[in-house]
């Protein structure tokens, strides 16, 4: 290899290693942020669910206090909820933001958006359960999301889907670093896209009985199945497609 070339190789691969690095970084350390802050608030509203919830067992989250038993706990209690709102919001403005910081394109940015998404997502799981041993097994359900509707469903579903997030940009990130792009075409991101809709409608499929105060009826793996197998077919059909558009002769990638 030209020396030239060599070099310039190795910058590449230095640069994906350190965009890695970071993500990683960046994930862990935002999973125990994450982590401690809900440490808290459990702390701040068991004792509210204890007494305004009859069902209610310690150390459980189901069911959850309903929007006018937060009101009648007093206003405090209210503006709380609000801020936790909030803070959702800016936690997938930071994730978003730490991607756009690592990548240089769309895809790159994509890419690194949901490695630090996927690696936050687990680790968050991995500091409570260092910090207060939960969740006691993977299939103990756990409040995922509040925006726009409460997500909810058992911890191994946003770990699987968090695993394939890190996979696919990671994949991505060290293709780019090679300078062999991967460019998904309509099929392949609309394949994507209804496959990420489809899980976020499984997490959310009983948000309605969630939010009046029920206990969870069974998850929709089905559904949740279903949009992975379509968001990672799609993808794979995206990688595909990449890869023959590299090795056709620059002829006929002209059209000549």
């Amino acid at each position: 290899m030209h020396p030239t070339r060599q070099r310039a190789t190795g910058r590449k691969q230095l640069s994906f290693r350190r965009a890695l690095t970071a993500l990683l970084l960046f994930g862990i350390s935002f999973g125990y942020v994450e982590a401690a802050i809900v440490v808290y608030l459990r702390a701040i509203y068991e004792p509210m669910r204890l007494e305004f919830v009859a069902d209610a067992q310690p150390g459980e989250l189901f069911p959850l206090l309903r929007f006018d038993q937060v009101e009648a706990a007093g206003p405090e209690h209210v503006r709380r909820l609000f801020g936790e709102l909030g803070r959702e919001l800016a936690t997938l403005i930071m994730l978003a933001a730490v991607g756009l910081a690592v990548g240089r394109n769309f895809h790159q940015w994509f890419a690194a958006f949901v490695v630090a998404f996927g690696v936050w997502d687990v680790f968050y799981y991995v500091f409570l359960k260092v910090l207060i041993d939960w969740p006691t097994s993977p299939f103990t359900w756990d409040i995922l999301f509040l925006l726009p509707v409460p997500w909810a469903g058992p911890v191994i579903a946003p770990v699987l889907v968090a695993v394939s997030m890190i996979a696919a940009g990671v994949i991505v990130l060290r293709l780019e670093s090679q300078g062999r792009p991967v460019r998904l075409g309509l099929a392949s991101w609309t394949a994507v896209v209804l496959g990420g809709l489809m899980i976020v409608a499984a997490c959310c499929w009983d948000y309605r009985n969630i939010s009046a105060g029920g206990a969870p009826n069974p998850f929709n793996w089905p559904l949740l199945l279903a949009g992975e197998i379509i968001g990672i077919g799609g993808f794979a059909r995206g990688l595909r497609t990449s890869r023959r558009q590299a090795v056709r002769p620059a002829g006929l990638r002209a059209g000549g």
